[in-house]
């Protein structure tokens, strides 16, 4: 991947898990391990049965999270997770849920 990251070393990661994902948890788990990780951005469902976030925060915690999405929360099956980099915007200032236009959300 490019090093997009500022100077004071904040990065941000797009990613985008495929798999039995949704009705499972999958948003609170990214939500909940994202805050501990001191992570801010966004998750949500999209309409093509994955769940996508943007994550912005130091570099070994983006890195944590996406080991921790490769196995998901109890109930998921995750079959893929690819993800790139992106430019820190600096805009986000917590983790939260975000709607996809997926139905469910």
């Amino acid at each position: 991947m490019t090093d997009l990251s500022r100077a004071d070393g904040r990065a941000r990661i797009g990613a985008v898990i495929r798999g039995q994902v949704q009705g499972v948890g999958f948003r609170w788990f990214v939500v909940r391990h994202a805050g501990q990780l001191g992570l801010v951005g966004w998750v949500g469902n999209a309409p093509d049965g994955s769940v996508a976030f943007e994550a912005e925060g130091g570099r070994a915690a983006l890195d944590r999270l996406l080991e921790l999405v490769q196995e998901g929360p109890p109930g998921a099956v995750v079959r893929g997770v690819s993800s790139t980099e992106l430019v820190p915007t600096g805009s986000d200032s917590k983790f939260a849920v975000r709607s996809l236009a997926h139905r469910g959300d």
